[in-house]
């Protein structure tokens, strides 16, 4: 059936991941990865289309939507070439794109993902596989999260409980639980608010490790307030994402009184902690924990969530089997070859949607 390979950037932006999978392997095997930093200028125009949403100009959206399928491209065929594959080897791309707009709350829901699919085929001579979340929510779903459907495919258990914490920009929570069908939601903030804090006093992309949130004291007055944002309340199915989680929603958090910036980002992480291991002491309060995403290499993150979450076990998915900077990569190119078998790839269980659905449309090579 040939090999997929599978392309994912989300909401931090710092990273174009890919992977090559072959899924005749059982489970599957994956054959090679790569992480591609997007081109600085580009990374800015996107943030700036996101940060500014009611004044962008039509023009520099449609270019910034061709200019992201050509990063994502160039991504993949680097991959392919490196490691020696060449393009009739692989069966279709699956390509989540860069989401530039969540918003299934408003009388009329939408998401919006850019990366024109058109552009990426016809750069590396593959049949695409994209735009996987839109019709999750014409089903009336939330159109996230998705991942929780292949986390089942390849992390459920029949000894034990599990919860799976995607930690990327925001993060979300996968339960698999024995004898009840997947269920997941988004929990809240990630990474998102780390990196955008540590860029403002630090000029750094992130905190790496959690080395200068471990300089500072959580401050137990903010996370008491932080913990009353609405929607930590709302019952699943639901999702999130930087148009509520954003500096400005921070900022006015924080008000006017001065705080040592290295506090903040303690009680940054600690929410975002604070907010996963709430959701897994609710709704599976004996399962382990896996957490995969940029997050996974966050130790004193790492470290708050096996406090918060004791006694139960904290690791990542590498203790079962797969690479956690890789899965959402990996799960693109399952996604794709679910499309083009025809079978679906989402629940209504986890996202609210109508019932299962096959997701992404479908851009032949030619």
């Amino acid at each position: 059936m040939g090999l997929y390979l599978g392309l994912m950037s989300g909401t931090s932006m710092d990273a174009i991941d890919a992977a090559l999978v072959d899924f005749d392997v059982a489970p599957l095997s994956i054959v090679a990865t790569s992480a591609t930093a997007f081109e600085p200028a580009l990374k800015s125009r996107i943030a700036s289309l996101m940060e500014s949403a009611d004044r962008v100009s039509l023009d520099e959206i449609g270019q910034i939507d061709v200019a992201v399928a050509q990063a994502f491209a160039q991504a993949a065929i680097r991959l392919m070439r490196d490691s020696g594959v060449g393009a009739g080897r692989v069966a279709a791309i699956g390509s989540h794109g860069q989401t530039l707009r969540h918003r299934p709350d408003l009388p009329v829901p939408f998401t919006w993902q850019i990366g024109d699919p058109n552009t990426l085929a016809e750069m590396t001579g593959i049949t695409v596989v994209g735009d996987f979340r839109r019709r999750d929510v014409a089903a009336g779903g939330q159109g996230a999260p998705l991942l929780p459907v292949f986390h089942d495919q390849v992390f459920r258990s029949a000894d034990d409980d599990r919860v799976i914490v995607n930690v990327g920009g925001m993060a979300n929570v996968t339960i698999l639980s024995r004898g009840a069908p997947v269920f997941g939601f988004d929990t809240g903030p990630g990474n998102r608010l780390l990196d955008a804090w540590i860029a403002r006093h630090r000029d750094l992309n992130f905190d790496a490790g959690g080395a200068w949130a471990g300089t500072g004291r959580s401050d137990a007055g903010l996370l008491r307030q932080l913990m009353n944002e609405p929607y930590l309340a709302l019952p699943p199915p639901k999702s999130t994402g930087r148009e509520l989680f954003n500096m400005q929603w921070l900022q006015n958090e924080l008000g006017t009184r001065a705080r040592r910036p290295e506090d903040v980002q303690a009680t940054l992480l600690e929410y975002t902690a604070a907010t996963i291991a709430g959701a897994a002491r609710r709704y599976a309060p004996n399962a382990a924990l896996y957490v995969c995403g940029g997050g996974a290499h966050n130790a004193l993150l790492l470290a708050a969530l096996a406090r918060l979450a004791a006694p139960n076990r904290v690791a990542t998915t590498a203790a079962l089997g797969l690479d956690p900077d890789f899965v959402e990569a990996v799960a693109f190119a399952w996604f794709a070859r679910r499309t083009l078998a025809g079978l679906p790839s989402s629940a209504g269980s986890v996202t609210g949607a109508a019932g299962a659905r096959i997701l992404g449309g479908v851009y032949r090579h030619a």
